[in-house]
C-alpha cells in the first residue's frame, strides 16, 4: 500500500475543511485512505522552525510521495528529498521562492497547485479602496517568510500608503493592531499564511475591538464575523493536489505536471459586520459578490 507524507503547517483541527477536500480528491481518483492507500500525518502546530525536522521524519520512514500545504511546508519538503515527489500547495509564486523552476514544466521532483495570493493581494486593496473611497493607510499584517513586493507595488499604483507589520507569532497580533490603532490607518489588510488562518478567531476579535476594516483571504473569515474576502478556494487547491497525488502515484512524473493555478476567484462581504463598523457597502460590490451575508 502506498503511504503519503501529509506535511502540514497548522494542525489537523485548523486544517480539516482542507483535508476533507484532499480526501475527496483521492476518493474522485480511485484512492481511499485505509483501503488503497495510507496517509501519515505531520503537523507544525503553526511553528515554522519545526518543518524540516517533519519533512526529514517523513523521509526517514520512506513515505511513498509527500504533501506539502503551504510554502513553509513546500520549502521543507523540497530541502528533505530529491528523489521522493513532492506535491505543494502554495500562495506564494513558486518559482519566487524556489520550489520549481517553472510552471509549466516543473523539472525534478516537485509540482502542485500556486493558490496566487501574492498576486491578488492587490486586488483586495483596490476592494478595501472601492469600500472605503477616502483610505490613505492601510496598514499591512504579513508572515515574515513571505515576499510582499507586490502589496507595494499595488499600493503605490492606489497612490495609498501601507504600514506593513510581520507576525510570526500570536503575541506579534496584538502589537500590531495596536500600531494600527496609533496610527491611525483607515483599514487593514490580512496577509496570506496558514498560521493566520489558525489565528483566525484572534485577528477577528482584534479588528473588532480596533473598530478597523479589514479584508482577508479565506471565506472563513466571514463567516465568523470578518467584514470582507477575496481569493482563490483553498478547499480546491488541496482537492487539485489530491488528484495530482494521485497521477503520480498511478506512474505520472512530478515534473511532467504543470503547477496548477486557480481560474476563479470568490468575493464575500458581511454586511452585518459593515454596519456596525459604520460602512456602506455600494450596491455594485454586493451585486458582484458570490456572497453577501446579511
Amino acid at each position: 500500500m502506498p503511504v503519503i507524507g501529509y506535511l502540514g503547517t497548522t494542525s489537523m483541527a485548523v486544517n480539516a475543511p482542507f483535508l476533507a477536500a484532499f480526501r475527496e480528491g483521492l476518493k474522485d481518483s480511485g484512492y481511499a485512505e485505509g483501503q488503497n492507500v495510507a496517509i501519515e500525518f505531520r503537523w507544525a502546530e503553526g511553528r515554522n522552525d519545526r518543518l524540516p525536522a517533519l519533512a526529514a521524519d517523513l523521509v526517514s520512514r520512506q513515505v511513498t510521495i509527500i504533501f506539502a500545504g503551504g510554502p513553509p511546508a513546500a520549502r521543507a519538503a523540497k530541502a528533505a528529498t530529491t528523489t521522493i515527489p513532492v506535491v505543494f500547495t502554495s500562495g506564494d509564486d513558486p518559482i519566487q521562492i524556489g520550489l520549481v523552476t517553472s510552471l509549466n514544466r516543473p523539472g525534478a521532483n516537485v509540482t502542485g497547485v500556486n493558490i496566487l495570493f501574492s498576486e491578488i493581494q492587490a486586488k483586495r486593496l483596490e476592494l478595501l479602496r472601492d469600500l472605503i473611497p477616502t483610505a490613505k493607510t492601510v496598514g499591512f499584517i504579513f508572515d515574515p517568510e513571505t515576499p510582499r513586493e507586490e502589496i507595494e507595488t499595488a499600493a503605490r499604483r492606489l497612490g495609498l500608503q501601507v504600514y506593513a507589520i510581520p507576525a510570526a507569532t500570536e503575541q506579534d497580533l496584538d502589537a500590531a493592531f495596536a500600531a494600527f490603532a496609533d496610527r491611525r490607518v483607515d483599514a487593514v489588510l490580512v496577509g496570506t499564511a496558514p498560521r493566520f488562518t489558525a489565528w483566525r478567531m484572534r485577528i477577528l476579535g482584534l479588528a473588532a475591538r480596533t473598530s478597523l476594516p479589514a479584508i482577508y483571504e479565506q471565506r472563513q473569515y466571514v463567516t465568523d464575523g470578518g467584514l470582507m474576502i477575496f481569493g482563490a478556494s483553498i478547499a480546491d487547491a488541496y482537492r487539485q493536489a489530491a488528484i495530482y497525488v494521485a497521477r503520480i502515484l498511478k506512474g505520472d512524473k512530478p515534473g511532467d505536471l504543470p503547477v496548477v493555478q486557480p481560474t476563479k476567484f470568490e468575493l464575500a462581504i458581511n454586511l452585518k459586520t459593515a454596519r456596525a463598523l459604520g460602512l456602506t457597502v455600494p450596491l455594485i460590490m454586493q451585486m458582484t459578490a458570490d456572497e453577501v451575508i446579511e
